[in-house]
Protein backbone atom coordinates (compact mmCIF):
# COMPACT_ATOMS: atom_id res chain seq x y z
CA UNK A 1 0.00 0.00 0.00
CA UNK A 2 0.98 3.67 -0.66
CA UNK A 3 -0.10 6.74 0.90
CA UNK A 4 1.18 9.88 -0.44
CA UNK A 5 1.01 13.16 1.84
CA UNK A 6 0.29 16.72 0.48
CA UNK A 7 1.53 19.46 3.10
CA UNK A 8 0.56 22.82 1.70
CA UNK A 9 1.43 24.87 4.92
CA UNK A 10 5.08 27.17 5.14
CA UNK A 11 6.91 24.13 6.47
CA UNK A 12 7.06 26.48 10.14
CA UNK A 13 8.86 24.78 13.32
CA UNK A 14 5.59 25.83 15.15
CA UNK A 15 3.33 24.27 12.35
CA UNK A 16 0.96 21.40 14.09
CA UNK A 17 -0.12 20.15 11.26
CA UNK A 18 3.71 19.00 10.48
CA UNK A 19 3.28 17.16 13.86
CA UNK A 20 -0.12 15.91 12.88
CA UNK A 21 1.05 14.40 9.46
CA UNK A 22 4.09 13.04 11.40
CA UNK A 23 2.37 10.73 13.74
CA UNK A 24 0.20 9.77 10.97
CA UNK A 25 3.32 8.64 9.03
CA UNK A 26 4.49 6.63 12.26
CA UNK A 27 1.71 4.42 12.37
CA UNK A 28 1.23 4.26 8.64
CA UNK A 29 4.95 2.77 8.44
CA UNK A 30 4.60 0.23 11.02
CA UNK A 31 1.75 -0.73 9.26
CA UNK A 32 4.11 -1.08 6.41
CA UNK A 33 2.66 1.46 4.24
CA UNK A 34 4.68 3.33 2.07
CA UNK A 35 4.14 7.17 2.70
CA UNK A 36 5.82 9.80 0.29
CA UNK A 37 5.64 13.34 1.57
CA UNK A 38 4.86 16.33 -1.08
CA UNK A 39 6.16 19.57 0.19
CA UNK A 40 3.70 22.05 -1.76
CA UNK A 41 6.03 25.29 -0.74
CA UNK A 42 9.25 23.38 -1.90
CA UNK A 43 7.35 22.09 -5.07
CA UNK A 44 5.85 25.53 -5.94
CA UNK A 45 7.60 25.99 -9.35
CA UNK A 46 6.47 22.19 -10.21
CA UNK A 47 2.79 21.81 -8.66
CA UNK A 48 1.08 21.54 -12.14
CA UNK A 49 3.29 18.47 -12.73
CA UNK A 50 2.29 16.61 -9.34
CA UNK A 51 -1.21 15.15 -10.45
CA UNK A 52 1.22 12.38 -11.92
CA UNK A 53 2.20 11.41 -8.58
CA UNK A 54 -1.75 10.66 -8.11
CA UNK A 55 -1.32 7.33 -10.36
CA UNK A 56 0.94 5.36 -7.72
CA UNK A 57 -1.02 6.13 -5.18
CA UNK A 58 -4.01 4.21 -2.99
CA UNK A 59 -4.51 6.50 -0.48
CA UNK A 60 -3.63 10.29 -0.19
CA UNK A 61 -3.87 13.15 2.90
CA UNK A 62 -4.36 16.92 2.34
CA UNK A 63 -2.95 18.99 4.85
CA UNK A 64 -2.85 22.51 5.37
CA UNK A 65 -3.06 24.79 7.99
CA UNK A 66 -5.46 27.74 8.69
CA UNK A 67 -3.24 31.18 9.36
CA UNK A 68 -6.17 33.66 8.81
CA UNK A 69 -8.60 32.06 6.26
CA UNK A 70 -8.35 29.19 3.65
CA UNK A 71 -6.78 26.02 2.96
CA UNK A 72 -3.64 28.33 1.90
CA UNK A 73 -2.47 29.29 -1.97
CA UNK A 74 -0.27 26.49 -2.43
CA UNK A 75 -3.14 23.63 -1.75
CA UNK A 76 -5.24 25.85 -3.85
CA UNK A 77 -2.88 25.65 -6.76
CA UNK A 78 -2.46 21.48 -6.27
CA UNK A 79 -6.25 21.22 -6.61
CA UNK A 80 -5.98 23.55 -9.69
CA UNK A 81 -3.99 21.12 -11.16
CA UNK A 82 -5.44 18.23 -10.31
CA UNK A 83 -8.83 19.73 -12.38
CA UNK A 84 -6.54 19.93 -15.43
CA UNK A 85 -4.01 17.53 -15.17
CA UNK A 86 -5.12 15.00 -13.21
CA UNK A 87 -6.36 11.46 -14.44
CA UNK A 88 -9.55 11.24 -13.79
CA UNK A 89 -10.51 7.58 -13.96
CA UNK A 90 -7.46 7.10 -11.17
CA UNK A 91 -9.15 9.68 -8.82
CA UNK A 92 -12.48 8.27 -9.36
CA UNK A 93 -10.62 5.10 -7.03
CA UNK A 94 -8.49 7.33 -4.75
CA UNK A 95 -9.08 8.13 -1.11
CA UNK A 96 -8.34 11.21 0.44
CA UNK A 97 -7.81 12.14 4.28
CA UNK A 98 -8.17 16.03 5.02
CA UNK A 99 -5.83 17.09 7.75
CA UNK A 100 -6.00 20.19 8.86
CA UNK A 101 -5.13 22.89 11.63
CA UNK A 102 -5.44 26.15 12.61
CA UNK A 103 -4.09 28.95 14.53
CA UNK A 104 -7.60 31.02 13.77
CA UNK A 105 -10.69 30.52 13.31
CA UNK A 106 -11.67 28.24 9.96
CA UNK A 107 -10.05 24.55 10.62
CA UNK A 108 -13.76 22.78 10.02
CA UNK A 109 -14.41 25.19 6.92
CA UNK A 110 -11.17 24.39 5.42
CA UNK A 111 -11.67 20.78 5.93
CA UNK A 112 -14.99 20.90 4.60
CA UNK A 113 -13.59 22.71 1.33
CA UNK A 114 -10.86 19.70 0.93
CA UNK A 115 -13.66 17.08 1.32
CA UNK A 116 -16.18 19.28 -1.28
CA UNK A 117 -12.96 19.65 -4.06
CA UNK A 118 -12.27 16.14 -3.42
CA UNK A 119 -15.92 14.76 -4.54
CA UNK A 120 -15.75 17.35 -7.13
CA UNK A 121 -12.85 15.95 -8.61
CA UNK A 122 -14.45 12.70 -8.46
CA UNK A 123 -12.54 11.16 -5.46
CA UNK A 124 -13.59 8.68 -2.48
CA UNK A 125 -13.44 11.66 0.82
CA UNK A 126 -12.63 10.23 4.18
CA UNK A 127 -13.65 12.21 7.18
CA UNK A 128 -10.29 13.80 8.53
CA UNK A 129 -8.70 15.48 11.15
CA UNK A 130 -9.24 19.07 11.94
CA UNK A 131 -8.18 20.83 15.41
CA UNK A 132 -7.89 24.80 16.50
CA UNK A 133 -4.42 24.89 18.57
CA UNK A 134 -4.18 27.94 20.81
CA UNK A 135 -0.50 26.54 22.29
CA UNK A 136 1.34 24.27 20.08
CA UNK A 137 3.57 22.72 22.61
CA UNK A 138 0.46 21.42 24.73
CA UNK A 139 -1.06 20.21 21.47
CA UNK A 140 1.93 18.07 20.61
CA UNK A 141 2.42 17.21 24.31
CA UNK A 142 -0.78 16.03 24.79
CA UNK A 143 -1.10 12.13 24.72
CA UNK A 144 -4.99 11.76 24.48
CA UNK A 145 -4.96 13.63 21.28
CA UNK A 146 -2.10 11.62 19.70
CA UNK A 147 -4.44 8.63 20.57
CA UNK A 148 -6.88 10.28 18.51
CA UNK A 149 -4.28 10.93 15.84
CA UNK A 150 -3.39 6.99 15.84
CA UNK A 151 -6.55 5.71 15.74
CA UNK A 152 -7.62 7.86 13.12
CA UNK A 153 -4.17 6.66 10.69
CA UNK A 154 -5.44 2.99 11.36
CA UNK A 155 -9.12 3.43 10.46
CA UNK A 156 -7.53 4.98 7.06
CA UNK A 157 -5.67 2.47 7.13
CA UNK A 158 -8.37 -0.09 6.94
CA UNK A 159 -10.56 1.95 4.45
CA UNK A 160 -8.11 1.81 2.06
CA UNK A 161 -7.27 -1.57 2.63
CA UNK A 162 -10.90 -2.78 3.00
CA UNK A 163 -11.65 -0.53 -0.28
CA UNK A 164 -14.67 0.67 1.21
CA UNK A 165 -17.54 2.01 0.15
CA UNK A 166 -18.95 5.41 0.82
CA UNK A 167 -22.27 6.72 -0.07
CA UNK A 168 -22.92 8.93 -2.69
CA UNK A 169 -22.96 12.54 -2.40
CA UNK A 170 -25.22 15.41 -4.08
CA UNK A 171 -21.50 16.70 -5.26
CA UNK A 172 -21.45 14.16 -8.00
CA UNK A 173 -24.63 15.36 -9.47
CA UNK A 174 -23.24 18.91 -9.45
CA UNK A 175 -19.62 17.59 -10.85
CA UNK A 176 -21.71 15.98 -14.05
CA UNK A 177 -23.73 18.59 -14.72
CA UNK A 178 -22.50 21.67 -14.14
CA UNK A 179 -18.69 21.16 -13.90
CA UNK A 180 -17.87 20.89 -17.42
CA UNK A 181 -14.38 22.24 -18.38
CA UNK A 182 -14.31 23.70 -21.75
CA UNK A 183 -11.63 22.80 -22.56
CA UNK A 184 -10.13 20.39 -24.77
CA UNK A 185 -10.64 16.47 -24.20
CA UNK A 186 -7.16 15.38 -23.59
CA UNK A 187 -5.99 11.75 -22.39
CA UNK A 188 -4.32 11.33 -19.38
CA UNK A 189 -1.47 10.85 -20.78
CA UNK A 190 -1.85 14.23 -22.76
CA UNK A 191 -3.05 15.80 -19.87
CA UNK A 192 0.33 14.85 -18.23
CA UNK A 193 2.68 15.76 -20.92
CA UNK A 194 0.76 19.35 -21.02
CA UNK A 195 1.23 19.56 -16.77
CA UNK A 196 4.93 19.09 -17.54
CA UNK A 197 5.05 21.72 -20.68
CA UNK A 198 3.14 24.35 -17.84
CA UNK A 199 5.77 24.07 -15.27
CA UNK A 200 8.64 24.53 -17.51
CA UNK A 201 9.72 27.55 -17.53
CA UNK A 202 12.20 27.29 -20.72
CA UNK A 203 9.47 25.96 -22.91
CA UNK A 204 7.42 28.69 -22.10
CA UNK A 205 9.76 30.78 -23.18
CA UNK A 206 10.43 29.12 -25.84
CA UNK A 207 6.90 28.83 -27.36
CA UNK A 208 6.64 32.65 -26.43
CA UNK A 209 9.40 33.75 -28.77
CA UNK A 210 8.52 31.09 -31.33
CA UNK A 211 4.94 33.09 -31.70
CA UNK A 212 6.74 36.41 -31.84
CA UNK A 213 8.99 35.29 -34.76
CA UNK A 214 5.80 33.93 -36.49
CA UNK A 215 4.10 37.09 -35.87
CA UNK A 216 6.90 39.09 -37.70
CA UNK A 217 6.96 36.22 -40.39
CA UNK A 218 3.16 36.86 -40.83
CA UNK A 219 3.03 40.78 -40.73
CA UNK A 220 5.81 41.25 -43.69
CA UNK A 221 3.62 38.72 -45.59
CA UNK A 222 0.71 40.66 -45.08
CA UNK A 223 2.52 44.09 -45.82
CA UNK A 224 0.83 45.22 -48.97
CA UNK A 225 3.60 46.29 -51.90
CA UNK A 226 6.22 44.50 -49.74
CA UNK A 227 5.24 40.63 -49.12
CA UNK A 228 8.41 40.06 -51.61
CA UNK A 229 11.09 37.90 -50.19
CA UNK A 230 13.53 40.86 -51.79
CA UNK A 231 11.95 43.16 -48.98
CA UNK A 232 12.48 41.00 -46.20
CA UNK A 233 13.63 43.09 -43.40
CA UNK A 234 13.64 46.11 -45.35
CA UNK A 235 10.70 47.78 -44.08
CA UNK A 236 11.93 47.04 -40.26
CA UNK A 237 15.11 48.85 -41.34
CA UNK A 238 12.99 52.01 -42.64
CA UNK A 239 10.97 51.67 -39.68
CA UNK A 240 13.63 51.84 -37.05
CA UNK A 241 15.70 54.26 -38.46
CA UNK A 242 16.70 57.07 -36.13
CA UNK A 243 19.26 59.04 -38.08
CA UNK A 244 21.94 60.94 -36.51
CA UNK A 245 23.16 64.41 -37.86
CA UNK A 246 26.34 64.64 -39.56
CA UNK A 247 26.45 60.59 -39.66
CA UNK A 248 26.73 58.98 -42.81
CA UNK A 249 27.71 55.07 -43.49
CA UNK A 250 26.84 52.33 -45.42
CA UNK A 251 26.45 48.51 -44.17
CA UNK A 252 26.84 45.45 -46.35
CA UNK A 253 25.27 42.33 -44.80
CA UNK A 254 25.67 39.03 -46.72
CA UNK A 255 22.60 36.28 -45.53
CA UNK A 256 24.50 33.55 -46.10
CA UNK A 257 21.68 30.99 -46.22
CA UNK A 258 19.77 32.80 -48.07
CA UNK A 259 22.69 33.43 -50.60
CA UNK A 260 21.72 37.41 -50.95
CA UNK A 261 23.35 40.82 -49.23
CA UNK A 262 21.52 43.15 -48.23
CA UNK A 263 22.99 46.80 -48.62
CA UNK A 264 22.04 49.96 -46.02
CA UNK A 265 23.03 53.40 -47.10
CA UNK A 266 22.86 56.45 -44.73
CA UNK A 267 23.13 59.50 -45.71
CA UNK A 268 22.39 61.71 -42.24
CA UNK A 269 18.11 61.63 -42.54
CA UNK A 270 18.36 59.94 -46.23
CA UNK A 271 18.56 55.91 -45.56
CA UNK A 272 18.28 53.77 -48.73
CA UNK A 273 17.97 50.08 -48.26
CA UNK A 274 18.06 47.48 -50.94
CA UNK A 275 19.83 43.92 -52.36
CA UNK A 276 22.49 44.04 -54.11
CA UNK A 277 26.17 44.28 -53.93
CA UNK A 278 28.55 47.03 -52.56
CA UNK A 279 32.13 46.39 -52.65
CA UNK A 280 32.99 49.66 -50.97
CA UNK A 281 31.11 49.35 -48.13
CA UNK A 282 32.19 51.05 -44.58
CA UNK A 283 31.25 47.73 -43.04
CA UNK A 284 30.93 44.41 -44.69
CA UNK A 285 29.18 41.95 -42.66
CA UNK A 286 28.30 38.07 -42.77
CA UNK A 287 25.47 36.09 -40.92
CA UNK A 288 22.69 34.69 -41.27
CA UNK A 289 18.80 34.43 -42.05
CA UNK A 290 17.94 33.35 -38.23
CA UNK A 291 20.35 35.95 -36.55
CA UNK A 292 18.70 38.70 -38.91
CA UNK A 293 15.46 37.63 -37.45
CA UNK A 294 16.76 37.97 -33.91
CA UNK A 295 17.94 41.74 -34.37
CA UNK A 296 15.31 43.07 -35.98
CA UNK A 297 13.15 41.64 -32.95
CA UNK A 298 15.18 43.53 -30.69
CA UNK A 299 16.46 40.11 -28.82
CA UNK A 300 20.24 40.74 -30.47
CA UNK A 301 21.76 43.89 -31.17
CA UNK A 302 24.18 44.19 -34.07
CA UNK A 303 27.35 44.36 -31.87
CA UNK A 304 25.87 42.21 -29.80
CA UNK A 305 26.02 39.35 -32.66
CA UNK A 306 29.46 40.16 -33.74
CA UNK A 307 30.83 40.20 -29.95
CA UNK A 308 29.06 36.47 -29.93
CA UNK A 309 30.58 35.53 -33.34
CA UNK A 310 27.13 35.02 -34.47
CA UNK A 311 28.20 37.71 -36.90
CA UNK A 312 31.15 38.40 -38.60
CA UNK A 313 32.32 42.12 -40.08
CA UNK A 314 35.04 43.97 -41.44
CA UNK A 315 35.70 47.76 -41.95
CA UNK A 316 35.67 50.44 -39.58
CA UNK A 317 34.68 49.60 -35.94
CA UNK A 318 33.26 52.79 -35.14
CA UNK A 319 30.91 52.47 -37.81
CA UNK A 320 29.64 49.13 -36.95
CA UNK A 321 28.97 50.42 -33.25
CA UNK A 322 26.92 53.03 -34.59
CA UNK A 323 24.41 50.98 -35.98
CA UNK A 324 22.74 50.10 -33.05
CA UNK A 325 22.25 53.61 -32.42
CA UNK A 326 20.77 54.36 -36.07
CA UNK A 327 18.83 51.38 -35.81
CA UNK A 328 16.68 50.53 -32.56
CA UNK A 329 14.45 47.84 -32.36
CA UNK A 330 12.13 47.25 -29.76
CA UNK A 331 11.09 43.67 -28.67
CA UNK A 332 7.71 42.96 -29.73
Amino acid sequence: MKINIYYGGRGLIEDSTLYVISKLTEVFEELRVKVTRYNLYEEKNTIAMLPKTLKEADGIILATTVEWMGIGGYMQQFLDACWLYADKEKLEKLYMMPVVTATTYGEREAQLVLTQAWEMLGGIPFNGLSAYVDNHVEFETNIEYAKLIEKKAEAYYRVINQKRVMLPASNIVLRQNLLKSNSIVLTPQESEQLSMYVSDDTYVRKQKEDIEELTQLYKDMLDGGESDSNQEFIRNLKENFHPIPDFSASYSINISDADKTLVVEISESHLKCYYGEKADADVIAKTTRDVMNKLILGRITFQGAFMSGELTAKGNFKTLRTFDQVFQFNIL
